[in-house]
This record gives structure tokens, sequence and C-alpha cells, in this order.
């Protein structure tokens, strides 16, 4: 059986700058990491290999630089790498993205069985948390989001139970494989790659899909197929703030001030 970790090549988020002209992002000189939320996502992958056996492969859709990204899942022991890149999948929104990833997983499900496909809940580029659903409803199989913990998979039953993280509560939720999972990070913590298989993913092969292999209609996928876009990127203003008073060494002095301050402003009752 089949697990398939879908990840994404992101900026990191500490550098990103924005053009002023054209409000959008500058990427020459930006380093790019693999998505936080995504290496838990092999990593709960991996750790079904080494509890049932399955076998792993990693998919990424973007531009060729990617191929980084996923000798770095190969470095951890992931078995298959497979780069979905093409100039016609390029401008994809969430629906477009979630269409050409179904189709790559489609075609590994002709070759093997899928039992499970994990994804991270969302990337931190984007933050739409929409593309790992969009694959479930797609593929047809059970969704289970915001997973913190699998509590229990039969693969001989093909019945999986996990623990879905809420707000304020948990919540087990039950159902059968195949299924998507979306994790957060509180479901492990990810390994670091040894030195021996980090050399030997430098020679592993990346498989390179483009649309002649998955044969998608190109007004289905990338820009053609994606209606929501980005209309205009921008980093907010922030006003200067002014400092009033010495809260360190006049504390009462600065209260009085500050009380005098917002009552001229009526925004304290009297």
């Amino acid at each position: 059986m089949l697990a398939v970790a879908c990840i994404k090549q992101v900026p990191d988020t500490t550098q990103v700058q924005i053009d002023p002209v054209t409000n959008t992002l500058v990427r020459e000189g930006i380093p790019f990491i693999v998505n936080p939320y995504d290496t838990h996502a092999i990593e709960e992958c991996l750790r079904l290999k080494d509890r049932f056996g399955f076998r792993v492969a990693a998919i990424s859709m973007g531009p060729p630089n990617a191929e980084a990204t996923l000798r770095k899942a190969l470095a951890l022991g992931v078995d298959q790498a497979i780069l979905l890149s093409d100039r016609v999948f390029g401008g994809a929104d969430t629906l477009a993205t979630s269409h050409v990833l179904s189709a790559a997983i489609s075609r590994l499900a002709d070759q093997e069985e899928v039992g499970l496909v994990i994804c991270g809940k969302q990337t931190i580029d984007g933050d739409t948390a929409q593309v790992g659903p969009g694959i479930a409803t797609r593929l047809g199989f059970t969704q289970l989001t915001l997973v913190d913990r699998i509590e229990h998979i039969d693969p001989q039953t093909r019945v999986i139970r996990v623990r879905r993280k809420l707000e304020g509560r948990h919540e087990i939720v039950e159902g059968p494989l195949p299924a998507m999972l979306t994790v957060v990070r509180e479901l492990n913590r990810p390994r670091y790659p040894i030195v021996p298989m980090r050399l030997a993913s430098t020679e592993a092969e990346v498989q390179l899909w483009n649309n002649e292999v998955l044969k998608l209609d190109v007004n289905t996928i990338g820009l053609k197929g994606s209606p929501t876009w980005v209309s205009r990127i921008f980093s907010p203003e922030r006003e200067k703030g002014e400092i009033i008073g010495d809260g360190a060494h006049d504390p009462q002095g600065a209260a009085r001030m500050l009380i005098q301050r917002l009552l001229a402003k009526d925004l304290l009752p009297l």
C-alpha cells in the first residue's frame, strides 16, 4: 500500500519582500524551504512505512527548482519523488492545483493501491487550507482534517481512526481507507536525515511529470483553470506610535498623561 505526501516549496517568510511597483513577491535571492506543515506529513508517512511497511511517495507541484524540496524528502527515506512541473501548471489557484495533484495521485493508484494521502493543514505562503480537501473531494477519499494523532489504522480492514484538533476540544473520527489527512504540527516531531541517506538523495531519481504525462485539459489547469486570482499583494502600513511619558522611571506620571490624552479624545467614560 502506498502513502503519498503532498509537499510544497515555499519562500522563507522571514525574508519575503514585495515589489512596490508590480505588487508581486520578489523571488530573486529569496531562500526557499519545505512548507513546515508538510514536514509533518512526510514524517507521518515514514512512520507508516516503519510500522506497516507502506511505500512512500512524495509529490510536489512547482517550478524546476522545487526538485530540491523533493530531494530533502528522499534524504529522509521517501521511496519515490515526483515533481509536477510544466508552464501550463503555472498561475494555478487552489482549485487548479488540487486538480493536478489529484491526477498525479490517480496515476500512482493505477500502479499501486493508494491508502493514504497526507498534506500539511495549510501552506505558509497561501494559508488557504483548501488543497488537501480539494484532493479528497476529487478522488472521493475520506476527508480527515486538522489531525494531531492517528489513533488506530488497520490496513487489513481498511479502517483509520484519528484525533482532530479543534478550538478548545478534540474530536475522534473513524473512517474507511483510502483517506486524505491534513495534519498539524502537534502530530509528530520530524526526523533529521542521516548522512548516508543525504548523500544518496543527491543521486536518486526525481521523476518529472509534465502535462504530456498527465494529459489534462489546459483549460482546467494553471491560470486558465483558476477561477480566483491575486489582484494585489501589499504590506500593510504601520503608523508610528507616540511614546507618552517615562514609564520606566515615572510610571504614575506616564499613566496620568495617558489618561489625559484618552479623555481629550473622548475615549474614556467620565
